[in-house]
């Protein structure tokens, strides 16, 4: 029986993930993301995605499409779908998605990171 543990929390320039679960066949985190700050342009090889917006308000994009991304709405990421999350407001995403956390192609990022 799992007595419980302590997430991982992960800084970002953005804001901060809390990794609440990582095994071999899947993942979950909390992104919390501060207004006025844009994560990459991104895709991921493997990971598949799911995301929901628990609060604040964001500007999502999607491949070619752009759209305001409010509380309540979960947004489905396949691999290879390059997306990229805009926070006009504080806000709080749930994320469930398969193992592979690293799996991640940046093709562009406000912060100077790159991919390994």
């Amino acid at each position: 029986m799992n007595t419980g543990y302590t997430p991982k929390i992960v800084d970002k320039p953005w804001g901060r993930e809390l990794w609440y679960a990582h095994t071999d066949r899947y993942a979950g985190k909390i992104l919390e993301v501060n207004a006025g700050h844009l994560l990459s342009l991104q895709k991921h090889v493997e990971k598949h995605e799911t995301l929901y917006l628990l609060s604040g308000r964001m500007r999502f994009t999607r491949d070619d499409q752009e759209f305001e991304w409010l509380p309540g709405i979960a947004i489905e990421i396949p691999p290879d779908t390059v997306h990229r999350m805009e926070a006009v407001k504080d806000s709080v995403i749930l994320e469930v998605s398969t193992p592979e956390l690293d799996d991640v192609v940046r093709l562009e990022d406000r912060y100077g990171r790159t991919t390994d």
